[in-house]
């Protein structure tokens, strides 16, 4: 295989962080200080997150047991709407968001890009601090009785209920939004400006395209939640009537800003996933991805028009006709872009050489979960059955399908499938195998009775509610606790394989990405001197590289060369 060869010099030391000064590896207790390693801070990030999973999940599991009957008889009233605001609040702000984006796109990026580390160090490192004391304000909030308004806050609810509790609350998400926004800048500069020279834009691997859409995407919305929560505090602790109906105020004013974040805080969520399911399909199924510039463009797409989408949250909100008309219009439109990654996965899938691992079965998973999500978003996208649904469970169904079914299988993909890179060491395909299975069946049990909930009536954020929905909401509770169950495989098996899981090598997978080509774990400073690219990312089965996964000779080449 011809290789274009690009004279390289060694690239200048990242700012503040002195070579010299680096052991030869992190040890242990490294992982819990100020650390200034993208791997690292990602490492952080991916467990810091999944130990919110595990007190959200836990959450989730005592409100389903308290839903198994009727009656308020195991949780008390208001220790049910704070596990519920709570509950929200922990899975998409300190789980999905921090795991997807600052985990997998800290550890990854500088990777892809041939980078050493990311642009801004120092300040990817306090993004990640902001963290811990965001979770912590929130837990803390549960010594004052915990917000109990639901995770939309909406005033005069927020306003009535108006305590120390809920003051935390906003504290707690301003403090996560503050980290988003600088893991954002952090992430653009990073790959506009320090890509290799010799990776065309065409050669950028697909989740790096994601992170891209994702963090121009956060730079826009997130400054707009952090205002209209700001206005709250000031209106909870200082005396000021933003959003005071009976003091001039305009309630809808909050649900405008709160939603123009909150709905493309769905695209902060799942455009990583998207862009994790792009790396793992093609190496899986030894396949070149199927449209590789309409998936790119399409994350560009959905990073535009997911700003226009927002006021379909409110259409019973008393907006006039003309603005539902054109936000249903605009809400369906987003579908298309997404469309188009579904299409091109399958399409990838379709005659590939299919390697049923782990991570695999997850991003199919998702496929499934995904589409059912996204078919029920566009039946509330539309304002006559939006209406006819609003505040069922029919949303709690949509939304779950959507976040659990599309963000947490996404993220367990991305799991399985780097954890070798991360950790040097090989995971159990049978216990991942047990993992998905049980994750699968849960994840329906539970979520897919809901849609019958709903179009029967049953309202949400409710603790107790009329007999007649009884049986379906047991085979939720039953599902939830089989969800629980289903951690507990994955745990010990990430656990005791990174403690003594047999050696990964490499590039287990033969991926083409540059993340392979480095050592596993990789080196504190990824590369002595930058690589150059020789060829595309997803090459597989084209230029000698063999698409039933055996090395070829031209194979055992990497895909850079470096000088």
């Amino acid at each position: 295989m011809a290789q274009a060869q690009i004279p390289v010099s060694t690239p200048p030391e990242p700012k503040g962080v002195s070579h010299s000064a680096h052991p030869k590896a992190w040890k242990w207790y490294d992982y819990f200080t100020f650390n200034v390693d993208h791997k690292v801070i990602g490492i952080q990030y991916l467990v810091t997150a999944f130990v919110f999973y595990l007190i959200g999940g836990l959450m989730a599991i005592a409100m389903r047991a308290e839903l198994a009957t009727p009656d308020a008889d195991l949780l008390d009233p208001n220790l049910y709407n704070a596990f519920m605001t709570n509950h929200g609040t922990i899975m998409i702000f300190l789980w999905i968001v921090p795991s997807a984006i600052g985990g997998f796109g800290n550890f990854l990026v500088p990777l892809m890009v041939g980078a050493r580390d990311m642009a801004f160090p120092k300040l990817n490192a306090i993004a990640f601090w902001l963290n811990p004391p965001a979770g912590a304000l929130l837990l803390g909030s549960f010594f004052f009785g915990g917000s109990q308004t639901g995770w939309t806050a909406y005033p005069p609810l927020s306003l009535i209920t108006a305590n120390t509790a809920q003051s935390m609350w906003i504290l707690s998400i301003v403090f996560v939004g503050t980290s988003s926004i600088l893991g954002s800048v952090n992430f653009i500069v990073t790959i506009l400006k320090m890509k290799v020279p010799s990776m065309k834009w065409d050669q950028l691997p697909l989740f790096c395209w994601a992170i891209l859409a994702t963090s121009v995407l956060a730079l826009v919305s997130t400054p707009v939640l952090a205002a209209g929560l700001v206005l709250l505090l000031f209106d909870i602790n200082f005396g000021t009537s933003f959003y005071k109906p009976d003091a001039g105020g305009n309630v809808i004013i909050y649900q405008h800003l709160f939603w123009f974040y909150s709905h493309p805080a769905v695209y902060l969520m799942i455009l990583p996933i998207f862009g994790i399911m792009s790396e793992v399909i093609p190496v899986h199924a030894r396949k070149p991805i199927f449209g590789y510039k309409a998936i790119a463009y399409s994350s560009l797409a959905i990073c535009v028009v997911g700003l226009f989408v927002w006021v379909h949250h409110m259409f019973t909100s008393g907006t006039p006709p003309w603005m539902r008309m054109f936000f249903t219009i605009s809400t369906l439109i987003v579908a298309v872009p997404t469309g188009v990654k579904i299409f091109g996965w399958v399409a990838t899938l379709w005659g590939g050489k299919i390697r049923l691992t782990s991570a695999m079965l997850f991003a199919v998973g998702l496929l499934a979960m995904f589409v059912m999500g996204g078919l029920s978003g566009i039946t509330l996208g539309t304002a006559p059955f939006d209406v006819h649904v609003h505040d069922t469970y029919y949303v709690v169904a949509h939304f779950h399908y959507v976040l659990f079914g599309g963000s947490v299988f996404g993220i367990y993909a991305g799991m399985y499938h780097w954890f070798p890179k991360i950790t040097g060491r090989m995971y159990s395909e049978f216990w991942g195998r047990v993992h998905f299975v049980l994750t699968f069946i849960g994840t329906n049990l539970t979520f897919l009775p809901m849609h019958e909930l709903g179009l029967q009536g049953m309202p949400r954020r409710v603790a107790m509610y009329d007999p007649q929905f009884t049986a379906l909401n047991q085979i939720c509770t039953f599902g939830a606790f089989l969800l629980g169950l289903s951690v507990i495989p994955f745990a010990f098996n990430m656990m005791l394989s990174w403690m003594r899981g047999p050696a990964a090598g490499d590039n287990p997978w033969q991926a083409l990405t540059l993340e392979w080509t480095t050592s596993s774990p990789p080196a504190i400073e990824n590369w002595a001197v930058l690589p150059v690219v020789t060829h595309g990312p997803y090459e597989y089965g084209m230029n000698g590289h063999n698409p039933q996964g055996k090395l070829s000779a031209p194979e055992k080449e990497s895909p850079v060369s470096v000088k």
